[in-house]
């Protein structure tokens, strides 16, 4: 199935990050010398490859010290203009050292927080069950500052294994204790070829703080997925000790786990918050996440040639959105939601299919929207759920949750798939050419063209 939305929208990316100038080149062995130099400026520093573990260079037993001193990160990269080669160095993290320091929420390990700095070739790994309130692995802080070739395995969350079911934040019914991927909330920031790997309830890669101008090539998140007829198979844990509850409220009225359904143990792959702008996503790809990019309260935004595969749900923008040359499944979820206005959204539908509950193929409201869906070339794709115009998003977006009517208006709509179209009573003067059929339409002034079979 492919979407196709198209929006002018002019948008110019411009980093005005300078390489800088480097004094000297260094080659170095240890942890100790990386944070020596991480705290420098103007130099080239080279590692040797090889595995690192934290803890020879921050032993357990030197915790309660970083404690009273408030020294939360276990690396911070302050100085500016360097450029780190860390090819083929792998750093191992024992989450018990993260446990047991138990920073304030939201501090990350390891921090960019000096300016004009390229960190390249570097893995974290993630090992053990340990967990802390929040936070996450690598934050970028500093502007202009470029993360290339870096790989984080990621664990450390309580509880993992249920999604976001037992809640996100304020309100859980357990208590929650999320560990995260990497963070950027420096301006300027441009991170390519960086791969995630989640086994850990939060996000993979997010940008807060009202950063602009952030920059994404060639990344690629992964989580994994479990079903609810798994959770409600146990017969001890954290699901199973609140008799099944969820914080959303489902199809049936209930606070409730329903069977039936696929979900994400981690987070989202890409992902706003609000007052962040201009962002650049190209050739990237999230696998197996809630939600391969959630950027609908942030914009411009930019995606183009990036996939979406076995998600809650693939792509979810809102204003000023160009989504284009991309495509996704609606194996587990819906493959877009799209709200707000002036976006332009083409994508492609992969023909990846399950016997999971889906509700929708995509939902669709806000204004002056052109979108276009459309099968990938030289594939058959006969979605069963339809394409609902002027319907909001479920509650949260949680796919067992009820979808609600909101105002579509203005908008252009092409349907090159077999998926069948249901508009909504808010839809109105809007130009649609579909190829599935019209279930219903409740809309005002709507101009429905049928394609050929």
């Amino acid at each position: 199935m492919r979407f196709t939305i198209t929006i002018a929208v002019s948008v110019t990316w411009a980093f005005f990050a300078v390489q800088p100038v480097h004094a000297s080149e260094i080659r170095i062995s240890s942890l100790e010398e990386l944070a020596e130099y991480a705290s420098q400026s103007g130099n080239t520093i080279t590692m040797e490859p090889g595995a690192y573990e934290l803890t020879e260079y921050i032993p357990l037993e030197s915790i309660p010290e970083r404690r009273d001193n408030e020294d939360w990160h276990f690396i911070e990269f302050s100085g500016s203009g360097n450029m780190f080669d860390l090819t083929d160095v792998t750093i191992e993290v024992d989450t018990e050292l993260r446990n047991e320091l138990d920073p304030p929420i939201h501090n990350p390990e390891f921090l960019v927080s000096g300016n004009n700095n390229t960190l390249q070739g570097l893995t974290i790994t993630n090992l053990g069950d340990g967990t802390s309130r929040g936070g996450n692995v690598l934050s970028v802080h500093g502007d202009g500052n470029t993360v290339r070739n870096v790989t984080l395995h990621v664990r450390g969350s309580f509880p993992y294994g249920y999604g976001d079911l037992l809640g996100k934040g304020g309100g859980s019914l357990v208590g929650l204790r999320k560990h995260s991927g990497l963070q950027i909330t420096g301006n300027n920031t441009r991170v390519i070829g960086c791969e995630i790997f989640m086994r850990s309830f939060g996000h993979g890669f997010y940008i807060q703080d009202g950063a602009t101008n952030t920059y994404f090539e060639d990344c690629y998140v992964e989580g994994e997925m479990r079903s609810t007829d798994d959770m409600l198979a146990e017969t001890s844990g954290p699901a199973y000790e609140a008799d099944f509850a969820s914080v959303y409220r489902n199809r049936e009225g209930e606070f409730e786990i329903l069977p039936g359904y696929m979900k994400s143990l981690a987070e989202d792959g890409f992902r706003t918050y609000g007052g962040v702008q201009d962002v650049t996503f190209i050739n990237c790809t999230a696998k197996n996440m809630r939600g391969g990019w959630e950027l609908r309260d942030s914009g411009p935004i930019h995606i183009e040639s990036c996939e979406a595969i076995g998600n809650e749900r693939g792509f979810w923008v809102g204003a000023d959105a160009v989504v284009k040359d991309s495509r996704g499944d609606a194996k587990y979820g819906p493959l877009l939601f799209l709200e707000g206005d002036n976006s332009s959204v083409y994508l492609e539908l992969m023909p990846e299919e399950s016997e999971m509950n889906v509700h929708a193929l995509a939902s669709i409201h806000g204004s002056n929207h052109e979108v276009s869906i459309a099968p990938r070339e030289g594939e058959d794709v006969n979605p069963a759920v339809p394409i609902k115009l002027g319907f909001s998003q479920p509650g949260a977006g949680e796919g067992m949750a009820p979808y609600s009517e909101q105002a579509a208006r203005d908008i252009s709509l092409t349907n090159e798939t077999n998926a069948p179209l249901v508009v909504g009573e808010q839809a109105s003067a809007c130009q649609i050419t579909t190829r599935g059929e019209v279930l219903e339409n409740a809309g005002d002034d709507i101009a429905i063209e049928r394609s050929a079979p």
